[in-house]
C-alpha cells in the first residue's frame, strides 16, 4: 500500500476507492496543499441518482473533508447527447423539459452529503448546459475538434465495444467524449478545477479531457477513477429484481434503502462500510471481525450509517424500528412502504399475482408464480398456495391494510384509497 502525502489519497486508498489515476505523484502534491479542486459529472437521465452515483459522491465527500474543493456538475448539456459508455444501443433522446425536470429533482441530494457555500473548500454546483448549449458549431470544430484524433476515439471502449458487436453508434453519441473533455477544460478555466473523478468506465473520457487540457493550455489536469462495483456474488451493485436503488426518497423510501444495506451479503459488509459510510476505520474493523449470527449487527450498523448519511438520523431510526417490529414482533408497522388501490378495484378483488406486481415485490406474473411454487409469497403472514387467489376487503387487517411479503425481509402494505 502506497503512503501518500495527502489525507485525501490516503483515505481513498484505505477505504478502497482507487482504481486508476493518471499521475498519483502530481495529484498527491496538489491535494496535500488543498489545491485539488475536483468534479464529478452527473447526467440528468432520470429523476433520481442511484447507488453508483452515491459512490462518487462519497469521493467528493472525502475530498472536502481533506480541505479540497468539490464541484458537482449537472449534465444539462451532455444529457442532450447521451453517454454511450456501457450501452449496447443508442440512448433515447430526452426532451429539454424532461431533462430540466430531472435536473431539479436531482439537485437536492448533493447537499445531504456535501457542504455548499462560499468558503475555500465549500462545494459548488454548475451545469454544463451553460457553456455547451452556447457553442458555435464551426468554432467548436476549429478550436476544439481539431485536437481530437478519430483513430484514438475509435479505440475507446465506449466506441470499440459497440463496433465490435456490429451495433450502430450514432454521430451524436460519438461526440459525447468531446463534450465531456471540453467540460474539463471549461471547468479548469472557470474554477481552477484540476481533477475529474468517476467510475472506471469513464476512464477513456476523462483521459480525453486531460489530453485536451494539455493541448489547449490549461495547467496539468488529473484523472482518478473508482472500481465499478459488483457484489461478491457477481451481481451489479445497486440492482435488485425490482430495479435500481435510487437516492431520492420518493423513488426509494428510506425504509427500502435501509433494507437494501441490511440485506448485504456477508462477504461485502466490510467493503461497503468503508465505501458508503463515514464510520472510522477502527470501528469498521471491529464490525468486520464479527462472525456467524453476529454479522447481522454489522449489517444493521451499515444500514443505519448509510441511511443516516443520505436521509438523516430520524429516518434511519424509523426504518430500523419498522424492521424490528415487522421481523421480531410480526407487527404491521405503519412506516412500511404502502401502495394504494382504488376502492372499487379493491372491492371487486385483485388477483394475487397482480397485487404482488403492483406492490413492486416481483417484476412479473411469471415471477410471482415461481415464488408461490417455492413458498416465497405471503398475505398477512399466511403463505400463498393458490395463484388464483384474490386480495379484497376480506383480507383487510384491523389497521385497514393488507400486508404482502416476499420472503422474510420484504414487505409492502396494500391500502384501499
Amino acid at each position: 500500500m502506497t503512503a501518500f502525502k495527502s489525507d485525501f489519497l490516503n483515505v481513498l486508498q484505505q477505504r478502497g476507492f482507487i482504481h486508476q489515476a493518471s499521475d498519483f505523484e502530481g495529484l498527491d502534491a496538489l491535494a496535500a496543499k488543498g489545491q485539488a479542486t475536483a468534479y464529478v459529472g452527473y447526467d440528468c437521465t432520470a429523476p433520481s441518482l442511484h447507488i453508483g452515483n452515491f459512490l462518487t459522491m462519497m469521493m467528493l465527500y472525502w475530498l472536502q473533508q481533506s480541505g479540497n474543493k468539490p464541484i458537482t456538475l449537472m449534465g444539462g448539456g451532455t444529457t442532450m447527447v447521451g453517454d454511450p459508455s456501457g450501452k449496447d444501443e443508442t440512448r433515447a433522446l430526452r426532451s429539454i423539459s424532461e431533462i430540466e425536470a430531472n435536473k431539479e429533482s436531482i439537485r437536492g441530494v448533493f447537499a445531504k452529503v456535501l457542504r455548499f457555500g462560499s468558503s475555500a473548500s465549500d462545494a459548488i454546483m454548475l451545469d454544463n448546459a451553460e457553456w455547451l448549449t452556447r457553442l458555435n458549431w464551426i468554432e467548436m470544430l476549429r478550436d476544439v475538434g481539431r485536437h481530437f484524433s478519430v483513430n484514438r476515439m475509435l479505440t475507446m471502449d465506449s466506441v470499440k465495444l459497440r463496433l465490435e458487436r456490429e451495433q450502430e453508434m450514432s454521430f451524436i453519441e460519438f461526440n459525447y467524449m468531446v463534450c465531456q473533455a471540453y467540460d474539463f477544460v471549461e471547468l479548469a478555466r472557470r474554477t481552477g478545477c484540476r481533477l475529474q473523478m468517476g467510475g472506471s468506465d469513464q476512464w477513456g473520457n476523462i483521459i480525453m479531457g486531460v489530453d485536451l487540457g494539455r493541448r489547449m493550455g490549461t495547467p496539468q489536469l488529473h484523472a482518478l477513477t473508482t472500481p465499478l462495483l459488483t457484489t461478491s456474488s457477481g451481481a451489479k451493485m445497486g440492482k435488485t429484481a425490482q430495479g435500481a436503488i435510487w437516492l431520492n426518497a420518493e423513488a426509494c423510501s428510506p425504509y427500502d434503502f435501509w433494507q437494501y444495506w441490511r440485506n448485504t451479503e456477508d462477504a461485502d459488509v466490510e467493503r461497503f462500510l468503508k465505501l458508503f459510510t463515514t464510520l472510522p476505520l477502527r470501528e469498521i474493523n471491529k464490525l468486520a471481525a464479527l462472525r456467524g449470527a453476529e454479522i447481522n449487527e454489522a449489517k444493521k450498523a451499515l444500514a443505519d450509517a448509510a441511511t443516516t448519511l443520505l436521509h438523516g438520523a430520524d429516518a434511519a431510526r424509523q426504518a430500523a424500528e419498522t424492521a424490528r417490529r415487522t421481523f421480531e414482533e410480526g407487527a404491521i408497522a405503519e412506516n412500511l412502504p404502502t401502495v394504494e388501490i382504488p376502492h372499487g378495484e379493491f372491492a371487486a378483488g385483485v388477483g394475487v399475482l397482480t397485487a404482488f406486481v403492483r406492490a413492486g415485490l416481483v417484476s412479473s406474473n411469471g415471477e410471482a408464480r415461481r415464488q408461490i411454487k417455492g413458498g416465497g409469497l405471503r398475505v398477512n403472514d399466511n403463505t400463498v398456495t393458490d395463484e388464483k387467489m384474490t386480495v379484497s376487503g376480506a383480507n383487510l387487517t384491523a389497521e385497514g391494510v393488507v400486508k404482502l411479503s416476499l420472503g422474510k425481509k420484504r414487505h409492502v402494505l396494500l391500502r384501499p384509497a
